[in-house]
C-alpha cells in the first residue's frame, strides 16, 4: 500500500523529507490497506509544538460499525520534539511550506513522508510539463 500526492511533485520543489508516523483510529487502518486514501490538496500544520496532517481523505471502512471515523479529521503527526521545532523553523522561511508526499506500510505501522517544499511558479511548471513531453516522445521513440 503506497499512496502518492501526485500533485506535489507539480506545484513544489521538494528541499528535503521527514518520515512521519501517523496517529489513526478505529476503522481508518484497514481503509488505508485497502488503499482507500487521497493526500491530494493536503498540508501539515505545526500548532502547539504538535503536528497535523490537514484534509487527508480516508474512506470509511465499509465493514465498519457505528464507530467509523470521520474522513477528512486533523490526525496528529508522530514526530520528536526536535523533529517539531526543526519544521515549524523551515516552514517558518519565506515561501515553504509542508507538504505530505506519500502514505506507506512501514513494518505494519503507517508512515507519511513530509517534504520541506518551495512553491513553483507558473513559469517553473510550464518548464516542468514540457520536461514530461520530452521524455514521453524519447520512450516512444
Amino acid at each position: 500500500m503506497e499512496i502518492y500526492n501526485k500533485k506535489a511533485k507539480f506545484d513544489y520543489f521538494i528541499e528535503s523529507e521527514i518520515e512521519a508516523g501517523i496517529s489513526l483510529v478505529g476503522t481508518e487502518i484497514k481503509s488505508l490497506r485497502k488503499g482507500s486514501a487521497d493526500l491530494k490538496d493536503t498540508y501539515i500544520r505545526i500548532k502547539n509544538n504538535e503536528a497535523f496532517i490537514i484534509n487527508m481523505y480516508i474512506a470509511k471502512y465499509e465493514e465498519g460499525n457505528i464507530f467509523n471515523h470521520d474522513e477528512r479529521r486533523e490526525r496528529k503527526l508522530l514526530l520528536h520534539k526536535k523533529e517539531i521545532k526543526k519544521l515549524e523553523e523551515l516552514a517558518k522561511k519565506e515561501g515553504y511550506t509542508l507538504v505530505p508526499l506519500k502514505a506507506y506500510l512501514k513494518k505494519d505501522k503507517v508512515k507519511i513522508s513530509v517534504g520541506i517544499c518551495k512553491g513553483k511558479k507558473n513559469y517553473d511548471k510550464r518548464e516542468s510539463i514540457k520536461e514530461k513531453d520530452i521524455k514521453r516522445l524519447e520512450e516512444r521513440g
